[in-house]
């Protein structure tokens, strides 16, 4: 099969379905505003078929599947830009990296470092959650200039940019307890505070868990029918 198709196909799988999840939703709350306003007998059924000819419904429903489809459009446009992935660059290519993007997060590492191994494993977790921010890596003995530029003395060392500026840092692990197990979340939570990342409500969670998981089993699907096809 043609990698450019089966890449289409699998958007457009988990573009449907995350279509399909707004519709259900939708149907949800159409019918517990009709229940909260009293408007039908307690034991009256209620016709969604007749629901979904109301003028004023349809564009509801449209309103809200064309906002879904201008995020989608916008995570795939963070995407072109080298979000939503963490990603290691080299000296060369870091001012173009942290001047393209408005919030940009940039681990300094060495590789023998143990904390630096685990500021890796949070940082590779966050960036599919926080799409609208850019997470990248740079090997700080492979990074000199940058390294006295930036003053950093420490590792880990996390450079906060905003708009191309570095705004604030994390040395080590000073902000998130002094200890090696602090967790994910509480990485997040810092760096929410911080401005960096986004806020975001259980649901958004659950949805992107859902929007990962239909193209993971898209892929899989994929790479069964190619396997028999050879």
């Amino acid at each position: 099969m043609d990698p450019d198709t089966v890449k289409s196909t699998l958007s457009n799988l988990a573009f449907g379905n995350v279509l399909a999840a707004a519709a259900r939703d939708y149907k949800k709350e159409v019918l517990a505003n009709e229940k909260a306003q009293g408007s039908r007998p307690v034991n009256e059924e209620v016709d969604l078929d007749e629901l979904m000819d109301d003028p004023e419904l349809e564009k509801l429903h449209a309103d809200r599947i064309a906002a879904l489809r201008r995020e989608v459009e916008k995570r795939e446009a963070f995407k072109r830009q080298g979000h939503g992935e963490y990603r290691e660059v080299s000296e060369g290519d870091f001012l173009g990296e942290v001047t393209r993007s408005e919030k940009v997060i940039c681990h300094f590492y060495h590789k023998e470092f143990y904390r630096c191994k685990i500021m890796d494993k949070h940082l590779k977790t966050l960036a599919p959650r926080h799409v609208d921010t850019k997470f990248i890596k740079m090997d700080a003995e492979n990074a000199p200039f940058f390294v006295t530029k930036l003053a950093i003395k420490t590792l880990p060392c996390v450079i906060l940019f905003s708009k191309g500026i570095a705004m604030d840092r994390l040395v080590g692990f000073q902000d998130l307890g002094a200890k090696d197990d602090f967790s994910t979340t509480k990485l997040e939570n810092l760096l929410v505070k911080k401005g960096m990342l986004s806020e975001k409500r259980k649901e958004e969670d659950e949805e992107d868990y859902e929007y990962q998981e239909s193209i993971r089993r898209s892929v899989r699907s994929s790479a069964n029918v190619d396997s028999d096809s050879d």
